[in-house]
This record gives C-alpha cells, sequence and structure tokens, in this order.
C-alpha cells in the first residue's frame, strides 16, 4: 500500500487538553498545521476511571478561551469533561487525526524547509509527514508503572480474570469481594473510597509510615484516615509487595528496624490494583535527538519558548516532565506554553487560552507548592 505523503509548517503530536490548546492557538494565528492523536481524542482522558473527578477546578481545566460550565458548580468528571473537549474541538473547528500515531522521525537536514520526517500509523495505512516544525503534546501518561514482580500477571484460570490492575475500571466489579489497593497518593485514595462505598472489602498498602496529607487532596486524606482509625479499611504502612499469587499478596515491610524472618505477610485478597502511577513514552524524544538532564531524564527546553534544544522542535503541556515520577506539571500550569510557542513561531500574541477572561487568574507550580492561605 502506498503511503501518502503531506508536507505542512506544523505538526501537532498529541490532542489532549494542551494539544487542543495548542492547535486552537495556531489556528487562530493562521498556521498551517496538522493535529495528529495515537488514539481516541484526550486518549489519556479516556483511560481514567469512570465518573472519576479532577482536583483542579473548572477554571484551571478550561481550554482555548472556552469556559467550563456544569450543573453543579463542582469538579469536573471524566465524562463531563470528555464531551466539553469534544465541544472546543467543533466549537473551533480543528482538525484532529485521531489514531494515527507517530512511530518514527528524522531530521531531514537543517537547510531543508522542511527539517523533520515523521513516519504514522492509521487505522488502514499511514502517512510520511514533512514538516518545518513540530510540537509535542504527548503527555506523561503514556504506559503503567509496573512492579516487575512475580505473579504481575496472574490470572485467574478458571475464568481468565487478570487479578492485577493497574486502573480503577468500574467499582462495582468488586461489590462483595476482597481487594487490595497499592499507593498512598490521590488516585490509590480515591479508588479505595469508591470501592469502599461499593461494597468491597478494602485494604491498603503503602511504602511510606503514613499517607501523606501535604501530598493529598484534603478531602480524601480526611475520609480515608476515618476509616482506617475506626477500622473499615485495613492499611498496612511501609510495606511493598513482592509476590502475587492466586487470591494472595505478599507484602514486605519496608522498616529496616524489623528482623527479616518478620519482615513479609501474606494478604488474602481476590483482586489488586496497583496504583502507582506512569511514566512517558520518550521514544521520539530520543529519536529525534533532545536533551534530558538528571535522573528523571527531564527534557531540555527554552522556558521562554517551549523550544528544546532541537531548533524547531516543541514541548507543550506534562510532556516537559519526562520521566518525572512525582507529578508537578497540570493541564492548569501550562496554559503559557501555548501562548510562548504561538508567539515564537506566528509572532502572534494574546491568543485565547485558558478560560474566559473574567474567570482567569494567574496560576503556576508555585501557587501549588506554597502553603495555602490560613486565617490566624
Amino acid at each position: 500500500m502506498t503511503r501518502e505523503q503531506v508536507t505542512t509548517n506544523i505538526l501537532v503530536i498529541g490532542a489532549g487538553p494542551i494539544g487542543i490548546e495548542v492547535a486552537s492557538g495556531l489556528k487562530y494565528a493562521g498556521a498551517d498545521y496538522i493535529q495528529i492523536e495515537g488514539g481516541a481524542l484526550a486518549q489519556t482522558i479516556y483511560n481514567w476511571p469512570g465518573r472519576a473527578r479532577f482536583f483542579s477546578s473548572p477554571e484551571r481545566v478550561a481550554v482555548a478561551g472556552i469556559p467550563i460550565q456544569t450543573n453543579h458548580q463542582e469538579m469536573i468528571t471524566r465524562e463531563e469533561y470528555l464531551a466539553y473537549l469534544r465541544n472546543v474541538v467543533e466549537i473551533r473547528e480543528l482538525e484532529v487525526s485521531t489514531y494515527e500515531k507517530a512511530v518514527s522521525i528524522e531530521r531531514t537536514g537543517e537547510s531543508s524547509d522542511h527539517g523533520f520526517h515523521v513516519i504514522t500509523k492509521r487505522l488502514v495505512g499511514g502517512r510520511n509527514i514533512f514538516c518545518s516544525r513540530i510540537v509535542f503534546a504527548s503527555g506523561d501518561m503514556s504506559f503503567h508503572n509496573q512492579l516487575g514482580i512475580p505473579g504481575e500477571d496472574t490470572v485467574y484460570k478458571n475464568t481468565g480474570l487478570n487479578m492485577i490492575r493497574h486502573t480503577l475500571d468500574d467499582p462495582h466489579l468488586y461489590f462483595g469481594r476482597r481487594i487490595l489497593i497499592i499507593g498512598g497518593k490521590n488516585s490509590a485514595l480515591e479508588t479505595a473510597l469508591r470501592c469502599f462505598r461499593c461494597g468491597a472489602k478494602v485494604s491498603l498498602s503503602y511504602r511510606k509510615k503514613a499517607l501523606e496529607k501535604e501530598h493529598t487532596n484534603s478531602r480524601l486524606h480526611l475520609e480515608l484516615s476515618i476509616l482506617i482509625s475506626k477500622g473499615y479499611i485495613d492499611f498496612y504502612p511501609q510495606t511493598v509487595p513482592v509476590e502475587f499469587h492466586p487470591g494472595l499478596a505478599v507484602l514486605k515491610n519496608t522498616d529496616d528496624s524489623l528482623k527479616e524472618t518478620a519482615d513479609l505477610e501474606e494478604i488474602e485478597t481476590d483482586f489488586v490494583i496497583v496504583a502507582t502511577g506512569f511514566h512517558a513514552d520518550l521514544t521520539l524524544f530520543e529519536q529525534i535527538g533532545i536533551a534530558f538532564e538528571g535522573d528523571e531524564r527531564i527534557p531540555c527546553y527554552d522556558p521562554k519558548t517551549m523550544e528544546t534544544n532541537i531548533p524547531g522542535v516543541f514541548l507543550a503541556g506534562t510532556a516537559i516532565s519526562g520521566g518525572r515520577q512525582t507529578y508537578k506539571d497540570f493541564i492548569g500550569t501550562s496554559h503559557d506554553h501555548t501562548v510562548k510557542i504561538v508567539k515564537k513561531i506566528m509572532g502572534v500574541e494574546n491568543i485565547p487560552v485558558g478560560t474566559v477572561h473574567s474567570r482567569r487568574y494567574p496560576f503556576s507550580r508555585a501557587d501549588i507548592e506554597s502553603k495555602p492561605f490560613q486565617n490566624d
């Protein structure tokens, strides 16, 4: 099958919230661009558990100058946000080629007007895309973090059901069953609460001494702490799983003060949800020659323009996180990426980003890391 060949000025890789906002800004500025997304529109959001709620407020996750309105004026759900993003694409009349995945990138020479050759795969066939600039808006949640321990692929032979899962699909599946949650951050806490409320017998294993109030949602932390203290949810602090067997998880205590003979504990459980985070796919970054810093492999870029060490290659959204495992970059802290990229490429400023002006307020990583206002 002959591959289609197309030429464009800018290729946007990724169509999550910030990828959509970048495309909207480029169109507003009159740019010639193509946008591709390896899965469905906003595939990462789609992969979230059903009816999951954002921790960020609606005005922080709104994009392209279009506000989010809900009938409850509270945090938006996964389903509501997906509907909102579809509306943004239609209102801004953006063209997104979904289910088109970039599989390789090469530089064609600095003297070429179109310095990059990107090969893609589509549902049928694929394309050769030649472009002058690339914007990576590919996020940082491409793959689940695997534990790499025996039994992680345990399947119940009688039913074919996986014992170990990495995300909550529907808590209804665990009604009347025992479930062990591995992790201690927001996703683990929310999973534990939803399964408890759905009638599951819930246990929680966390590698640290206690759930960290300063690093988790205050409501989730309070509710979990109450349920644990009253014995409704079993808590295994300072433990990590070391192997799984059908109906059984083996935990190792991470407290060095315990004797080796006493640091293993067997937990009877029907299912396990490993809520230990995700990591980015950095393959294309490596192919094109983006430089990285530190053990977490943070990609190098100019914070004033979002351009990497490769001229013409830009990063937007949580793609700047690289291999970082502590979440410091969010939708709400990334709106300025669109502004900087469009200004650098097109020389156009004042493009619509975030929500409407009346509800737009400065927000950055520093606001998340600083202590909240306290009325003394």
